[in-house]
């Protein structure tokens, strides 16, 4: 079979660090063997999580099958045999550090994000106390700083750069930069009052690899701020006290495990299942024997006491530093499946899944800036990368993105992350705030603060604000990913958000009935549109009814969307969530003033009136999707038909008025839809939404082309109704309503405001009284029509 062109090309490049020639196994034989379940996905996701292999689990099943473990707080055999296991698990996990056992100890704990806790929790803090961290943490480690403060302690986050070493400009090395910001304090500076002395202990905490864009950290920050602290901080009061120093290595651990024979953290965390898959719910807390005498813990249990008295203020802990940190009975089959894991990468060696992974990383990441629109205009930014070149050479396994339109506009991250599922990729979003952004208070306070103004969409984003993204896109390689994975996500982007042909720009309008252009000039008699259907959908997501005629409200036709079902904790519940709320259908009758429900599930037919009704329990305002609303709520009778309906506990709530309207946006970027003043119901972009049939008629024979061409799957025929229009149009060109600014029906004005986002409901159809997914038509859609027109 000949190979892959493009393949070869990477060979040639960065062959020499691709698989593992070295091993019992290479890349594509472990693939084929090791994970098969994987079939034709591209897991990209790594970062995440990395997958467990089938030897791995066999190997477990083997040893949980042929071995009695007892609690290791027994006497038994049973218990001794666990007791056995669990302290070589220990050395395992010190050994993979390169600490000694003299030196270090190992906590076991339920994760990462608790060992970091436990730090927190029981450092040495004081008022005269310093907690320094890096600005690219995670959130467990910014979680630290609660105790910092609470306690008195100053905290503050720092930038770390590398410049030329200027004491030595001829050695070839670099030195390390620390920019502190802000201080922040919830007491008293307790240093102003008084000299530090030595019993005041400060903290910085830094990953080995960041979590979200895969920058490797110089591990000589470790010493350098033991050690050099004085130098770093100049005649600032942060230099004084004990520096002790916390690496967050459960990133950074899969590829390049710090060497703390040479780095002599006091703490470092680990997860086992972002190294090896299983077991989750397991991590480690590695801490240097000094600093552990000076962790002060409050809490005792049965597992880390000798003995305690019930009706005297007395309790006696154990001696050792494990058992006095892990409460209760540890995970100890989890910790017997370690050396399990620990097999697959000794096998392997770190360093040559190191050198794997960065061939793939490095191949993406290349690619990925060389894409350009056909305009000229760089299609991705990649986050991350530095100026510096020593940096720039530091990455670890994780590619983290965001994708432009030709016209500089971004892509939604949550958009790219559902299409690729759809192509059989699973990679990461990351609904984070991006730290090197201009005005950051300002984002945070319109995301997590919401206005008013602000509406939800069909992706559920929030993903652009003010032009600019709230995220990225992020994908991450393992152990077992292949080249296969790399190309199968390039290819992805490429025809996704590359490949953009012209589309129509038609412009025109309508009206009911025959439809003709406003525009000055133009004779009426070459109108060639008519509007087909109306449909109304009173409550969210279920099913809706047609008519030849409609009142219109301020907030569009009359009770569309008036109505939706919330979950008990306040989740707005849709058929992407609860598919079964297709089975809904509604009718209103004007002249009676009734909305008529019914459902498969429901023998009676459910007759909400219109006007005040006595069911109604109350009013309430609520939040929902950054609007807020005063709504009605039911009583018990409605709520338990409804939760009947879709088969868990629901309640039924009414619009009785939107405290805000959406307003003009004077700096409207290309495809924001949400720049004109209206009032909305319970809709998610506009008061309503067109389609025309020759539109879907060009999308059904795509569908049979590429079925045709040896697409898999059954066939797929949609019709207009799939994508929950209120107004079907026919006439023209496909697409032509894209180019659509302003509309005339009857006598009444409309404004475009432009395309809708792409949904997964228009994947879902109902079939022998199943509700049924696939990717189409949305894999179809997004393969060429990838600009939403304005």
């Amino acid at each position: 079979m000949a190979i892959d062109p493009e393949k070869e090309r990477f060979l040639r490049e960065l062959g020499e660090d691709y698989g593992y020639p070295n091993s019992p196994k290479n890349i594509d034989e472990l693939r084929a063997t090791e994970f098969k379940r994987l079939d034709d996905v591209a897991y990209l996701d790594h970062a995440g999580a990395t997958l467990y292999s089938e030897s791995q689990m066999d190997a477990i099943f083997k040893d949980f099958n042929s071995t009695l473990y007892g609690n290791p707080h027994s006497q038994s055999d049973c218990s001794l045999t666990t007791s056995d296991i669990v302290d070589e698990a220990r050395r395992q996990v010190l050994n993979f550090f390169n600490a000694s056992p003299r030196e270090y100890k190992c906590i076991f704990t339920s994760g990462a994000t608790a060992a970091l806790k436990l730090v927190g929790e029981t450092f040495p803090w004081s008022g005269q106390s310093t907690f320094m961290y890096t600005m690219e943490n995670h959130n467990s480690v910014l979680g630290i700083r609660e105790y910092a403060l609470n306690k008195g302690a100053a905290a503050f986050s720092a930038d770390v750069e590398e410049v030329a070493d200027h004491d030595q400009p001829n050695s070839g090395k670099s030195a390390i930069k620390i920019i502190a910001h802000q201080v922040q304090r919830r007491s008293e500076p307790e240093f102003l009052k008084k000299e530090a002395t030595g019993d005041t202990y400060n903290l910085f905490a830094f990953p080995s690899e960041c979590n979200f864009s895969g920058l490797r950290f110089n591990l000589d920050l470790v010493n350098v701020i033991k050690e050099d602290s004085y130098k770093m901080f100049g005649t600032s009061p942060f230099h004084r006290g004990n520096w002790m120093v916390l690496i967050d290595a459960a990133k950074g651990s899969t590829t390049m495990p710090p060497d703390l024979s040479k780095y002599k953290a006091d703490f470092v965390v680990v997860s086992f299942y972002k190294l090896f898959g299983y077991p989750t719910g397991l991590g480690a807390l590695i801490v240097r024997n000094e600093p552990s005498k000076l962790m002060k813990k409050t809490y005792f249990s049965g597992g880390t006491v000798a003995a305690s008295i019930a009706d005297i203020d007395f309790f006696k802990r154990r001696e050792g530093v494990e058992e006095y940190f892990e409460d209760g009975t540890i995970s100890y089959l989890s910790i017997a499946s370690l050396h399990h894991g620990f097999k697959i990468l000794s096998a392997l060696t770190m360093p040559a899944i190191s050198r794997h992974v960065s061939s793939l990383a490095t191949y993406v990441r290349n690619k990925l800036l060389d894409l350009r629109h056909a305009n000229g205009h760089r299609v991705c930014t990649i986050y991350g990368l530095r100026d510096s070149e020593v940096l720039c050479n530091k990455m670890g396994p994780t590619v983290s993105f965001n994708l432009k339109r030709p016209d500089g506009s971004w892509f939604g991250y949550r958009e790219v992350e559902k299409l690729a599922s759809l192509s059989g990729i699973q990679l990461r979003d990351a609904f984070v705030i991006l730290v090197h952004v201009q005005n950051i208070l300002v984002c945070l306070i319109r995301i997590f603060s919401l206005t008013l103004r602000q509406v939800h969409i069909c992706w559920d984003d929030r993903d652009i604000m003010n032009g600019k993204p709230t995220g990225a896109v992020r994908v991450s390689f393992g152990y077992m990913s292949t080249f296969g994975d790399a190309r199968k996500f390039l290819r992805f982007v490429e025809n996704g958000f590359v490949l953009l042909p012209p589309e129509s720009t038609y412009l025109d309008s309508f009206r009911t009935g025959a439809i003709y252009p406003v525009t000055e000039g133009v004779d009426r008699a070459t109108a060639r549109y008519f509007l087909k259907s109306i449909t109304v959908y009173p409550i969210k997501s279920c099913a809706g009814f047609s008519v030849e005629s409609w009142p219109l409200t301020r907030t569009g036709l009359l009770h569309d969307r008036e109505w939706l079902l919330k979950s008990l904790n306040g989740e707005i519940l849709t058929q992407k969530k609860v598919p079964d709320m297709c089975y809904i259908t509604t009718m209103i009758d004007l002249n009676l003033g009734i909305l008529f429900v019914e459902s498969t599930r429901c023998k009676e037919k459910l007759q909400i009136k219109l006007t005040s009704d006595p069911w109604i329990s109350g009013k309430e305002e609520v939040e929902i999707h950054s609007q807020r609303y005063e709504v009605q709520a039911y009583g018990d009778e409605i709520d338990n038909w409804f939760s009947k309906a879709v088969g868990r506990h629901c309640t039924l709530v009414r619009s009785s008025g939107s405290q805000s309207n959406l307003r003009p946006n004077g700096n409207k970027s290309p495809g924001t839809c949400r720049d004109f003043a209206t009032s909305l119901n319970f809709v998610n972009e506009a008061q309503f939404l067109l389609i025309s049939e020759e539109s879907v008629a060009d999308l059904n024979n795509r569908l049979r082309t590429k079925l045709q061409n040896g697409a898999s799957g059954p066939p797929t025929e949609v019709t207009p109704m799939r994508f929950r229009p209120n107004l079907v149009m026919s006439g023209g060109e496909p697409y032509t309503e894209d180019g659509w600014r302003n509309l005339k029906i009857g006598d009444k004005y409309f404004t475009s405001l432009g395309g809708c986002n792409r949904c997964q409901m228009i994947n879902m159809t109902s079939r022998s009284g199943e509700v049924q997914r696939s990717n189409e038509p949305l894999a179809t859609l997004a393969s060429y029509k990838r600009v939403k027109k304005n």
